[in-house]
């Protein structure tokens, strides 16, 4: 294929993600924002295979390599849990991370092939592409992979920290970025494979230290990186396609990790410098009293009675309810209420889960009307209007401290105003803090009642409880 058409192909495939990105912004538009993201993928791949000239051999391989892949992420899809999904978003980015690096070695050993200098030489502006490609790759890969060791529960999600961290991790990227100067002066291949050594350390380093409150960030900025790699790499190697299609993840997960940060009233600086989040802590049991503040628990029967008699009902769910797998069975729940002529609304806070719209994802599995589903900013001020908010799972993004208690970490983060409906129902298993570690001052609200127990099978029950 010559380099016009080639080119045109790649035209083609930008236009193709773009209007993936701009399908994947709407529920309703997603399928069909996937399907022309594979497509554009599809035209792309095909055009650089015509476009490059290998031996038949070479062609067998990349072949060969589609299947392998491609067999080992159907598998994967396949197989992997709603709530797992945000480890093996973490996964995949630690591959697109290694692969950056891969390429970049694979382009310093044979810069002919590349078209970017000749045998022992590499030109001086594909150097400094590389070295970018390969430092971001490699911090992408091992910070990947710490991140889905912690939501994996591989390793503790506290943050991991010690002595003079900060300033461990400072004196690591100085030393980094004159190593990236020496390496772009010299073309040393040793330099290249220190470069590459000392990122993947500091990818570790520096996503040890934050906690599990923060993954949600982690996340996105990770898949930022992962773009912003692919896209240095591209210019390495001088493929459109992949310049293209870099520019686009690593400028839309920024985006996104910017928006997640304000959700969080917190800078992207403070989330990376770590320390914030924990486990969820060890907490009474269900119903007990902590010091002088009481709790009121209930059940299944109490709650059904007081959504029937309900006329309006917003749904807040957490990861508590992804963990139990409790959206089909709130789905049932919603649907019967909405037969006794009930209102029923869900409400979505954007870190609410593990990664950004893990919600919406669970609840589109569970077949629940997009119409039904708002976001914190659009049904915030209808929490006073309603007569019950059933909150299942979330924890953090429900909890008064954020607005009342300044020296709460948690403080100046927007929040769901659940407290401020008529009743709150609060499915939970125990009186356990959240994911960041800070306890919610909603659980001992007068017009709180805390409903302990599995969410799906809690769900079931007043399910049950309604159609007795």
């Amino acid at each position: 294929m010559s380099a016009s058409l080639t080119s045109l192909a790649y035209l083609v495939a930008a236009i193709l993600f773009i209007q993936a990105l701009r399908g994947l912004s709407n529920p309703e538009t997603s399928r069909r924002g996937n399907a022309l993201g594979v497509a554009g993928m599809v035209i792309a791949v095909a055009a650089t295979l015509a476009h490059s000239g290998m031996s038949l051999t070479g062609y067998l391989l990349i072949v060969l390599g589609i299947l392998i892949g491609g067999s080992i992420g159907t598998f994967i899809a396949l197989r992997i849990k709603m709530t797992a999904l945000p480890q093996l978003v973490a996964a995949f980015h630690s591959l697109v991370g290694l692969a950056a690096v891969f390429v970049g070695a694979a382009a310093l050993n044979a810069p002919e092939a590349f078209n970017i200098g000749t045998a022992g030489h590499v030109h001086t502006q594909s150097l400094v592409e590389m070295s970018v490609g390969l430092a971001i790759g490699a911090i992408t890969f091992t910070g990947s992979i710490i991140a889905f060791a912690k939501l994996q529960a591989l390793m503790k999600g506290t943050p991991i920290s010690f002595p003079y961290q900060r300033l461990l991790n400072g004196v690591l990227g100085i030393v980094l970025l004159l190593l990236i100067i020496t390496f772009v002066v010299t073309g040393n291949q040793a330099v290249f494979w220190i470069v590459a050594v000392l990122s993947f350390a500091l990818g570790v380093l520096i996503i040890i230290p934050i906690g599990g409150a923060d993954m949600p960030v982690v996340i996105s900025f990770l898949n930022s990186l992962s773009g912003w790699a692919a896209c240095g790499i591209g210019f390495t190697i001088q493929n459109l396609a992949l310049i293209i299609t870099g520019a686009l993840v690593g400028a839309s997960g920024a985006i996104l990790s910017y928006i997640m940060c304000t959700a969080m009233n917190r800078s992207i600086i403070h989330v990376l410098l770590g320390g914030f989040g924990a486990e969820s802590g060890a907490g009474p049991a269900g119903g007990a009293a902590q010091g002088d503040r009481s709790v009121r628990s209930g059940n299944a029967d109490d709650a059904a009675f007081i959504l029937k008699n309900a006329s309006k009902v917003i749904i807040v769910p957490g990861y508590g309810m992804a963990v139990a797998q409790a959206q089909h069975a709130l789905r049932e729940m919603a649907d019967t209420l909405k037969k006794e002529g009930v209102e029923v609304k869900y409400a979505i806070h954007p870190v609410a889960g593990r990664m950004p719209g893990h919600m919406n994802v669970l609840l589109a599995e569970a077949n629940v009307p997009y119409e039904d589903v708002f976001e914190l900013e659009q049904i915030n001020n209808e929490f006073g209007t309603a007569d019950v908010a059933y909150v299942i799972g979330a924890n953090d993004v429900t909890n008064p401290a954020a607005k009342t208690d300044p020296s709460s970490p948690i403080y100046g983060m927007p929040i769901l105003d659940v407290e401020k409906a008529r009743t709150v129902l609060f499915v939970k298993r125990s009186m356990a803090t959240g994911y960041s570690g800070v306890e919610n001052e909603l659980f001992y609200r007068p017009n709180t009642m805390m409903l302990f127990g599995d969410a799906k099978k809690m769900t079931e029950a007043i399910v049950k409880a309604l159609n007795g």
